[in-house]
C-alpha cells in the first residue's frame, strides 16, 4: 500500500508498506479521506519525535476492510471513522474516567501524548489502509447521509477544539476568549457556543480566519499585529476580563496573554502543543493568589465521543466543512504538506482523498 512516511525532519515522503495484518481484536480500515493536522508539522519539523519509517497521520475515515476475529457488533463493508485517541478502554486511565491518557509514559525524555498512538506510536492513516487497535472501543458507524467531509473534523479538530470549551468549563453568559483562530481555535469557540458562552472573542491576524469565524458565531475579533490583544480584550470586557480563556496554538506569548486577560478566578484551557517551557508571569498568576485555573486536556478519543460530535454534525448545530480549503489525492501529500506546513493560500484544512 502507499503511505506517507516519516523520514527525517523536514521530510514526510509517500513510500511502499505492507499492508497490516489483522489481530484478533484489530480492524483494518480502507481509508477514504484523511487530512493533515498540526501535531503532523511538529512531526514534519522535528519538534516531536517519532520514529523514522513510521506512517503520519490520525484522522481516518473509511470502510472496515477486515476485522479481527474476536470483534463483534460491526460489519465488513461498514463506513466508520476512529478518534485520533484510541483507548483500549480496559486501562487504568480509562477505568478512572481519563481514557485520552490511556498508554501515557515517559519516552523521547517527556512525557508521551497518552492514547495518542496514530502516527506516534504505531502506523498512522495517511495510507491506503490503517490498523485500528481495540476495534470495539474505537470503531464509530458513520450515520447515513453525512459526508466524508462533514465527518472528517471529528476524530481530532472537533474533539479537540471542543474540549477546550468543555475543559473549560464554560457556561452560559460567559465571556470566552481564543487565543489563534486556526483548526482548533475556530472548533473551540464553536464549542463554547454550542455550551452558551454569549461572547467569544478571537485573537489572530489572518483574514481568512477572521471570516471563517465570523461565519462560525465569533463576535469579535482581535487583530494581534495591529495592537496588543490583553489590551483590546480588556477594552471589550469593559475592564472585567474574559471568564475563560483558550489557548490553541501553543506559545509564550499565546498563553501569557490568555492568562493576562482572565477575570478574577477565570479559567485558562489550554490546547497548544508547546516545543519549549512555559513561565507562568507573576503578576498575570497573581502570585499564585488568583483563584486561576490552568487545565490542559488531549483530545478526547473513543467510539461514543466519536458518536457525539457525529450527532451534533447531524443535526445541523455545526458545519465545519468550510474549514476545508484544499483538496489533494494521497499521491500528492508531500505537496500538501508543503502547503499546510508554510500556511500559504489561506489554507485552514486540506482533505486527503485516498
Amino acid at each position: 500500500m502507499k503511505a506517507a512516511i516519516f523520514a527525517e525532519p523536514g521530510r514526510i515522503v509517500l513510500e511502499s508498506k505492507p499492508v497490516p495484518d489483522v489481530g484478533p481484536l484489530d480492524a483494518l480500515i480502507r481509508v477514504t479521506t484523511t487530512t493533515i493536522c498540526g501535531t503532523d508539522v511538529h512531526i514534519l519539523k522535528g519538534e516531536y519525535p517519532v520514529r523514522k519509517g513510521l506512517t503520519i497521520g490520525h484522522e481516518p475515515v473509511g470502510i472496515i476492510e477486515k476485522l479481527g476475529f474476536a470483534v463483534s457488533g460491526y460489519e465488513e463493508g461498514q463506513r466508520v471513522i476512529a478518534g485520533a485517541i484510541t483507548p483500549s478502554g480496559h486501562s487504568y486511565a480509562c477505568l478512572c474516567g481519563q481514557p485520552s491518557q490511556d498508554g501515557a509514559g515517559t519516552r523521547h525524555g517527556f512525557k508521551a501524548m497518552g492514547g495518542w498512538k496514530f502516527g506516534n506510536t504505531i502506523d498512522g492513516c495517511q495510507a491506503e489502509f490503517v490498523l485500528v487497535p481495540d476495534a470495539m472501543a474505537n470503531l464509530s458507524p458513520v450515520p447515513a447521509g453525512l459526508s466524508d467531509e462533514q465527518v472528517l473534523m471529528c476524530p481530532d479538530i472537533m474533539s479537540t477544539g471542543f474540549s477546550g470549551a468543555e475543559s473549560g468549563g464554560v457556561r452560559i453568559g460567559d465571556t470566552v476568549a481564543v487565543f489563534a483562530l486556526g483548526p482548533i481555535g475556530l472548533c473551540a469557540a464553536a464549542g463554547a457556543r454550542l455550551m452558551g458562552a454569549s461572547t467569544i472573542i478571537g485573537v489572530d491576524a489572518i483574514p481568512e480566519r477572521f471570516a471563517m469565524a465570523r461565519a462560525l458565531g465569533i463576535d469579535h475579533t482581535v487583530d494581534f499585529q495591529q495592537g496588543d490583544p490583553v489590551e483590546a480584550i480588556m477594552a471589550l470586557t469593559d475592564g472585567r476580563g474574559v471568564d475563560v480563556a483558550i489557548e490553541a496554538l501553543g506559545t509564550q506569548a499565546t498563553f501569557e496573554g490568555a492568562l493576562r486577560v482572565l477575570r478574577p478566578g477565570g479559567t485558562l484551557s489550554s490546547l497548544g502543543v508547546y516545543s519549549s517551557d512555559l513561565r507562568i508571569p507573576l503578576d498575570a498568576f497573581a502570585a499564585g493568589l488568583g483563584d486561576t485555573r490552568i487545565v490542559t486536556t488531549l483530545c478526547p478519543g473513543g467510539k461514543d465521543r466519536m458518536r457525539r460530535l457525529m450527532d451534533v454534525v447531524a443535526s445541523g448545530r455545526v458545519d465545519l466543512r468550510p474549514m476545508v480549503t484544499h483538496r489533494f489525492k494521497l499521491d500528492e501529500i508531500e505537496a500538501a504538506y508543503e502547503l499546510f506546513s508554510h500556511q500559504r493560500d489561506g489554507v485552514l484544512k486540506v482533505a486527503i482523498a485516498i
